[in-house]
């Protein structure tokens, strides 16, 4: 899992962070981690890691779901810490910052595909409609971290930024076309 761990690790040493309070760092490593994950999620939902079943696979898909929720957590959270005022202004919309708004769009779209997924069963949504719905949120997270993202000049350099958002849009692209298109010739 290169693609994951040099991009982290490269923020991880990041001279950005030198003088920046604990509470920024966990924020921005949260989203460097989370960015990561979601060039994983769409390889185990579309059971394309060697060397595991499918059901396996959908189980940690899951779990890295939650790990994902979690991050966003942390992300805005050390945000709201180390900057109130720049991060309440980036979650009413009113911020400067293009970035602002698109990470604002990804997290709103964490937080839907969270519910979800946690209320699937009372939903009573067939499970062609509820996989589109999570495919299409599963989209607009992805969509919305990358321009989030790639519109930063910080802690992430620049060729591991790109790609690991390339890798990343790829794979939720190329899953999402999968489970689509199998959709439709049942």
């Amino acid at each position: 899992m290169l693609v994951v761990a040099v991009p982290f690790l490269i923020a991880a040493a990041s001279p950005f962070h030198a003088y920046r309070s604990a509470p920024y760092v966990a924020a921005s490593l949260a989203g460097v981690l989370g960015l990561g994950l979601l060039f994983v999620q769409p390889l185990l939902a579309a059971g394309w890691l060697p060397g595991a079943r499918l059901a396996r696979m959908r189980r940690w898909h899951r779990r890295v779901g939650a790990t994902l929720v979690t991050l966003v957590a942390i992300h805005v959270g050390g945000l709201l810490i180390a900057s109130p005022p720049d991060a309440i202004d980036a979650l009413l919309l009113r911020s400067p910052t293009p970035f602002s708004v698109w990470g604002v769009i990804a997290m709103w779209a964490v937080v839907l595909t969270g519910l979800l997924v946690a209320l699937r069963g009372r939903m009573r949504l067939r499970p062609a409609r509820w996989a589109a719905i999570h495919n299409a949120l599963a989209l607009v997270v992805v969509l919305g971290t990358i321009v989030h993202a790639v519109q930063i000049e910080g802690t992430m350099e620049a060729m591991s930024k790109w790609a690991l958002c390339a890798a990343a849009l790829l794979v939720a692209v190329a899953a999402v076309a999968r489970t689509r298109l199998g959709a439709l010739r049942r």
